[in-house]
């Protein structure tokens, strides 16, 4: 049961491009864990948005990572940008996107939630790219490289950083069961489905971060 476990898991692995002999279509095509993120988090802004309403909501909190209006490279392209530029392994990808789940956890006695929207993803992605590479790489562009990446100023690149660390209690760890989790959801991105279906699955991953 263990050897089959860990073929599926490779084989999934390989799928998502989190390998070097991954079955992407040729070497200058993003891995496909870039398409899948970019597509789960438009998902989970679809869900979160609300008719009529461009500005914040005045039930969400309002953080470092918030504009004051949406920037206009779609999220795609930012995080294919960021992929491109910054050079770092595919599994950083997957960990930014644990990490994203585990800021938007609120602690219980805190009443106001925090919701991922148009605002806030861009600057919670480069963050997150920043926290996971520098974990786990063994080697990593500067905080000023990614802030030009980013769109941002080196200062604001470092204060993100910093809320962001404080915002997820420092718990950088990533569990193997927690990877795969995590490579599971954007696994699913692939799989047609209707709009309860979709519900489903986000309000799965929702409620999945209080596990993680």
């Amino acid at each position: 049961m263990e050897t089959s476990k860990n073929s599926t898991n490779t084989s999934l692995f390989q799928w998502l491009g989190l390998l070097e002999d991954s079955d992407q279509p040729s070497d200058s095509t993003p891995p496909r864990v870039i398409t899948l993120l970019a597509s789960i988090l438009e998902k989970m802004i679809q869900k979160n948005k609300k008719p009529h309403h461009t500005r914040h909501n005045k039930d969400d909190e309002i953080t470092m990572f918030h504009g004051s209006k949406a920037p206009s490279m779609s999220i795609y392209r930012y995080t294919e940008r960021i992929h491109r530029y910054a050079q770092c392994s595919p599994a950083c990808f997957v960990t930014a996107f644990a990490y994203i789940l585990r800021y938007l956890q609120r602690p219980e006695a805190t009443s106001m939630p925090r919701r991922l929207t148009l605002l806030n993803v861009h600057r919670l992605l480069i963050t997150s790219l920043l926290v996971a590479a520098k974990f786990l790489e063994r080697k990593c562009y500067n905080n000023a490289y990614y802030a030009k990446i980013g769109g941002v100023s080196t200062e604001e690149m470092n204060t993100l950083e910093r809320t962001f660390l404080f915002d997820v209690d420092f718990r950088l760890n990533i569990t193997t069961e927690t990877f795969e989790k995590h490579c599971i959801m954007l696994q699913r991105e692939t799989v047609p489905c209707d709009s309860r279906k979709l519900r489903t699955v986000l309000g799965e991953i929702t409620c999945g971060c209080q596990a993680i």
